[in-house]
């Protein structure tokens, strides 16, 4: 039959995908604006399941993004900016190159800018939408807040990252939302709860770093423009749910009890007003100032398909939460200067505490180390040459394992000059059948009520229970040499009735009284349903047995690997006890 011929790839998948450069030039943009709109507008490129024909019979590597993807962006206004903003540079070299400066000065003030309100909005259609996309906002804002004011950003960004970091923790601690703190060697891990939904961000140690040659910074601050304007939105909103003002300020009494004479000389108006937000020690005005009102308890019905015990559980939750949040209240803290100020400070605060440093260290301390209603005085040092009766001289960790474990931990083990318990990770939630170290053991008992056992007592039951091991093995020799006899005394007896049938003797016969044997009911129930579970994987189908068969492995091997960390745990802890000794003698 005749016909059209059909040209190849002319159809199908070829048609669907569009190469980074034609895409480019479509666009009429270089390669780094192409990127910079990539990342704004949430555009990626995409691997074809037929690579050889979206490449045309080709096999060089080249990168494909999808077609209407490419058409959605050349309806996009900031593209038209990207060009604006080719021209005003090109003027502006032109302008400096024949020294004209009244030129130089009308275009900079006239320099084009843009927006990226209307992407955020086309993102994130809903605030939970945003909310739960804060993470990696969050995490990217802290890391820029601690870069040195070199040349690899600029130098606003680094400020505007600093003041939206700002903001948020103000916001964690009115709102008593931190749930989990864990100091790792990355950084410090927290996780808060903002409107129902969990965000765990990371902020790293403020530490000077060398800049890494291999990270590509413009990239990084592109996605930093675009997550400084999502976090101010999130930022405003959240704010304006407390019913506090946006921007943050000072409570008048908090802006009165930190007035330093010394202030005018230690900054500008505006910068001290910015360290005073930054110190977290103070609390933040409302939109309308008065008392806090008693919330009224309301009744709770259970929705329809939820029992009674849901509900229980749920208020159980609640109540645990809310003795949570007031963790702290009562306690005042005092910070040394070479511990770190901003993590504890924030961390105290999120759980109702007082804290306070030396006003040598930094803006906004609210007391003195003289202080006598001071209760914790947290310190990283070996010994202190000035200490107080009434307070306790605790290392930092004790705050952190405090909040984890949800209770106030013993002091006893965070004192000064004592070798630390492991930090354990929040984040890990053993289940049945994992390893659980000793020491959430312990936080456990301590959390149900119990009062775990002291390292002394422990010590005195291991003396003891040497002793007991040696009377027991004692006895246990005692007790073999006395069945030895007894199944020599049988034996004989055996002998001399063989020899006595051998020689056609009568045997004296003897009636003795039978013993009942007792029935152990748990054993035979136990031995009942492992043959009838026996049975039923006797009648399982072959997938059926397949699939059994995987999941009992996976059991194994996690019952494997719990066996092989306990055993660890044991080696090192009786590595420590023998320590112990030989130091004692």
């Amino acid at each position: 039959m005749g016909g059209l011929q059909k040209k190849k790839y002319e159809r199908g998948s070829a048609t669907n995908y569009i190469t980074r450069n034609k895409a480019r030039k479509k666009l009429q943009l270089s390669l780094p604006d192409f990127r910079r709109l990539c990342i704004l507008k949430g555009i990626y490129p995409h691997e074809p399941k037929h690579k050889k024909k979206v490449n045309k019979g080709s096999t060089a590597a080249r990168t494909f993004y999808l077609l209407k993807d490419i058409r959605f962006l050349l309806h996009e206004p900031i593209v038209g900016k990207f060009r604006d903003y080719k021209v005003f540079v090109r003027k502006l070299k032109r302008a400096y190159g024949k020294t004209e400066w009244s030129a130089v000065e009308r275009l900079k003030e006239n320099k084009p800018t843009y927006k990226l309100d209307h992407i955020i909005k086309e993102r994130y259609p809903s605030f939970i939408d945003a909310l739960r996309d804060i993470d990696d906002a969050l995490c990217m804002c802290f890391l820029f807040s601690t870069f040195a004011r070199t040349g690899k950003c600029h130098v606003q960004t680094i400020q505007l990252c600093r003041r939206l970091t700002v903001e948020w923790m103000n916001y964690v601690i009115a709102s008593r939302g931190l749930r989990k703190v864990f100091i790792s060697i990355k950084g410090i891990y927290y996780q808060a709860e903002a409107m129902g939904q969990l965000i765990t961000w990371l902020v790293p140690y403020q530490f000077s770093h060398d800049h890494p040659t291999d990270v590509d910074y413009r990239v990084m601050a592109t996605f930093t423009e675009m997550y400084t304007t999502l976090l101010g939105f999130v930022n405003f909103r959240l704010y304006h749910s407390l019913n506090l003002l946006y921007p943050p300020k000072l409570d008048s009494k908090s802006e009165v009890e930190l007035k330093e004479e010394d202030e005018e000389d230690y900054a500008m108006n505006s910068e001290s007003y910015l360290e005073k937000l930054s110190a977290l020690s103070a609390s933040l005005a409302r939109v309308v100032s008065s008392a806090e009102e008693e919330e009224a308890e309301l009744d709770q019905f259970p929705a329809e398909g939820e029992d009674m015990e849901k509900m229980e559980t749920m208020e159980k939750e609640q109540k645990l939460i809310e003795a949570q949040k007031k963790l702290f209240q009562g306690l005042k803290f005092f910070l040394n200067r070479e511990v770190p100020r901003e993590s504890l400070a924030f961390v105290i605060r999120c759980f109702g505490g007082e804290v306070s440093w030396d006003r040598s260290v930094c803006i906004g301390s609210t007391y003195e180390v003289t202080d006598e209603t001071i209760t914790h005085q947290i310190v990283d040092r070996p010994s202190i040459d000035k200490q107080y009766i009434n307070r306790y001289y605790i290392q930092p960790q004790w705050v952190y394992d405090c909040v984890n474990a949800k209770i106030l931990l013993p002091v006893e083990d965070y004192f000064l000059g004592v070798t630390l318990p492991p930090h354990l990770s929040p984040f890990v939630e053993e289940k049945d059948g994992d390893y659980v170290p000793p020491e959430k053991l312990k936080i456990m008992a301590l959390q149900r009520g119990e009062k775990p056992a002291e390292e002394q007592e422990d010590e005195e039951e291991e003396e003891d229970g040497e002793d007991e091991d040696e009377e027991e093995e004692e006895d246990d020799d005692n007790e073999e040499e006395d069945d030895d006899e007894e199944e020599q005394a049988e034996e004989k007896n055996l002998k001399k009735m063989e020899k006595q049938k051998a020689q056609g003797k009568s045997l004296q016969v003897k009636v003795t009284p039978g013993k009942m044997k007792v029935e152990d009911k748990a054993r035979l129930d136990q031995e009942e349903k492992a043959e009838e579970k026996r049975l039923a994987i006797m009648m399982m189908k072959k997938k059926e047995k397949y699939l059994y068969d995987k999941i009992m492995f996976g059991k194994k091997r996690k019952v494997r690997e719990a066996n092989k960390l306990a055993a660890k745990r044991k080696a090192h802890d009786d590595a420590e006890k023998s320590k112990k000794k030989k130091t004692r003698k």
